[in-house]
Parts: structure tokens; sequence; C-alpha cells
């Protein structure tokens, strides 16, 4: 394969991937702050993060939107990257933790996500740690050829 179309076919995928996960950050953001009220109340049921609740309800939407942001500025897009990955592991990991250890699990996602079982919202988180893994590989070795 031809050097310039294998790097532009990276480049597509690292781009499709910030996209994507500027749109799951933006929609996940706006659900979580157009139902702040509720989205707290969940986060108050959680044992792990109840005493956190208030602050996590706000830091969390704010965060999605400044990740969804940079995952679309070329200069930021690998810190952003490893910020959604960061993110969506912890995300991942407390899913994981609460289906493992907890009998009750709070629902404190937003919109569509959160009519998903907890399974699938396990599989789901999963896909997308992976998807952040691969922008990530994918954006060094560009920057490794200096594009």
């Amino acid at each position: 394969m031809h050097t310039g179309t294998f790097i532009k076919k990276r480049q597509a995928i690292v781009e499709t991937i910030c996209y994507l996960y500027s749109i799951l950050f933006l929609y996940t953001a706006s659900s979580k702050l157009m139902g702040l009220s509720d989205f707290k109340l969940q986060l108050d049921r959680s044992e792990i993060l109840g005493p956190f609740a208030e602050w996590i309800a706000w830091m969390v939407p704010l965060l999605e939107i400044v990740l969804a942001i940079l995952l679309l500025t070329k200069v930021y897009r690998l810190v952003a990257l490893y910020g959604s990955l960061i993110l969506m592991t912890l995300f991942t990991s407390y899913i994981a933790w609460m289906l493992r250890f907890s009998d009750h699990i709070p629902c404190s996602c937003g919109g569509v996500i959160s009519s998903m079982g907890w399974e699938t919202h396990l599989v789901f988180n999963a896909f997308w740690v992976v998807l952040a893994l691969i922008g990530i590989v994918l954006l060094e070795n560009l920057k490794k050829i200096n594009i």
C-alpha cells in the first residue's frame, strides 16, 4: 500500500474516533445537565459516589464537554484521547465494581444509555475504551512520522 494512503487512512480513523467520542460526550453531558437533579440523586444513592455526588454531578458533564471540544482540536487531540481513555476506564471500572460488589446499582447515566442493562453497559463502555486505545496508538504512530 502506498505510504500516503496508509497515513491518510490512519488519520481518518483517528478523526472518526474523535468525532464519535465528541458526539458521545456532548450527548451524555447534555443529558446529565438537563436532568441534573436526577443525576445527582442517582449519584447520592451510590455507596461509593454518594459522598461526592454534588461535586461529581457538575464535574463529570463539564469534563465531558471539555474533552469533546479538545477532541475536535488537532493540537489537543492526543491529550483529549488520553483523558477520554481515563474517564471511560473509570466509568467502566465503576460499573464492573458495582456489578461485582453491590446489590443495588443506581443508574447515573444520561439519555438512552441509561436504558441499557448493566452488562450491556459494561460492554458498551469497554468498546469505547478500546476505541480510545486505538486512537491513541494511531495518533502516537502518526506523530512519530511527523504528521
